[in-house]
């Protein structure tokens, strides 16, 4: 990608000192990324990360990106590509990747007041009250303080936009002059930078926008620049206009707060088909289970439970069943117990013999906030005594490890999980699989 540095000594309004500025880190590759920072012979080579099941390609590093290997590519039709090119392919393993990327953001908190985690692998930091900063070298602390902390490279643009900022991240990743950190601090630089950017890799701009622009001949982020505001708004409505005023250095989208779920849903593809309504009830409460404590970490309620089954869609030669219930619950409620015995009943409800199921799923929605709710006439569980249940279960779980407490429901076979055969090890939090380094020799007192 071409540089948009300049020698230019010519400031502007838009990189004057004291503006507002935006800063977005990105983790580079952060699946491969992830695999490698505790296997360093995995450096320098092709590394490649399957989705759930070991289905499909989500994560490549750069050098399997070079090989051609596609995003989204089934791992089945790339097998020959893969051996001869002896590509290292790992199961997906988000334990490790979720506490990877909280080891990134504690990092990132230390620079910045204020912080958006916007993806496991992506944050925007608000650059408020760095007046008399230099902004490349900051920039370039960051990257490395992070890098060394963790293991894991990032690349991070700043400029006076959100939207702006991502434009400069992707500068900052593919250039590699750039040492990790593009600056966009003048008019002169957000021009050649918008116009060295596709309209479709413009942040918030999709696909189908993206194909409706171009019929426009709006073919670059310059191009969507130079079009009025009111062609915009015509165009793409208040949103587009945003991006358009953001494109232009005008800050329009702010710092958002994490916020609470309106719905949570947690869903697994089976291993293998499933036939017995048993294993299909083990994933259930299990898919209950982790629906409720999602529910208590956000302090809320669900008020309504989803439970849905089906056949593999793909499996065209095979009998083909969807099917899901919806029950709307007596009093809300963030209870293990009650979620688990609840979509049981649902999924007894549904459950047909004779086909092989591959996938099921838990909804809760209608979720409201933990306080004191009107309660039922004619309810009888002790939910005080519950609560406690809940609480100190979490309390465990959280000082000893994952489900090392659960209800009995959620069983210890397993025939329902996900296909996983290249996982590689939770070096991070389970403590069988923490690294040991042997030294050959005594190093002299």
């Amino acid at each position: 990608m071409e540089n948009i540095e300049t020698n230019t000594n010519i400031s502007s309004p838009l990189g004057a000192r004291g503006s507002l500025m935006f800063g977005l880190l990105d983790c580079n590759n952060f699946y491969a990324s992830c695999e490698r920072v505790f296997n360093p012979s995995l450096n320098g080579k092709p590394v490649v990360v399957l989705s759930n099941n070991d289905g499909c390609v989500i994560a490549r590093s750069v050098e399997a990106k070079v090989l051609g290997i596609p995003m989204g590519e089934p791992a089945y039709k790339l097998k020959e590509l893969i051996e001869t090119n002896q590509v290292h392919v790992f199961s997906s393993n988000y334990v490790l990747y979720g506490d990877m990327s909280h080891r990134v953001m504690n990092t990132i908190a230390l620079f910045a007041p204020e912080m958006e985690i916007y993806s496991i692998d992506e944050a925007f930091l608000l650059l408020k009250g760095f007046e008399n900063i230099d902004f490349k070298v900051f920039g370039e602390n960051v990257v490395n303080t992070v890098t060394r902390n963790t293991g894991i490279p990032v690349s991070l643009g700043i400029a006076p936009t959100k939207t702006l900022a991502k434009v400069a991240n992707k500068f900052a990743k593919k250039y590699k002059a750039y040492k990790g950190v593009c600056f966009i601090d003048s008019d002169e630089k957000r021009e050649k930078a918008l116009k060295l950017t596709e309209i479709g890799d413009v942040w918030g701009i999709g696909r189908r926008y993206s194909k409706k622009l171009q019929y426009y001949s709006v073919n670059t982020a310059w191009d969507f620049t130079q079009r009025t505001k009111s062609w915009v708004r015509q165009t793409m409505g208040v949103v587009g206009e945003r991006t358009w005023m953001e494109l232009r250095g005008t800050p329009c989208f702010e710092m958002e707060s994490p916020k609470s779920k309106k719905s949570i849903c947690t869903s697994r593809s089976f291993g293998e088909k499933l036939t017995e309504l048993a294993p299909i009830s083990e994933a259930v409460a299990n898919f209950a289970a982790s629906c409720a404590e999602k529910l208590r970490k956000q302090h809320s309620y669900g008020c309504v439970l989803t439970v849905f089954i089906h056949t593999n869609p793909h499996a065209t030669n095979q009998p083909q069943y969807y099917n899901q219930t919806v029950m709307q619950l007596s009093v809300p409620t963030n209870d293990s117990t009650e979620l688990i015995n609840v979509a049981l009943r649902g999924l007894s409800s549904i459950f047909k013999e004779g086909y092989r199921y591959k996938k099921a799923g838990v909804i809760v929605s209608e979720i409201v906030p933990e306080r004191p709710l009107q309660g039922d006439l004619f309810d009888v569980r002790n939910r005080e005594k519950y609560n406690k249940v809940m609480s100190v279960m979490d309390s465990l779980n959280d000082s000893y490890g994952k489900q090392k407490v659960k209800i009995a429901s959620q069983g210890f076979d397993r025939k329902w999980k996900l296909k996983n055969e290249k996982l590689s090890p939770c070096y991070t939090t389970n403590l069988s699989d923490i690294l040991e380094v042997i030294a050959d020799e005594e190093l002299p007192v």
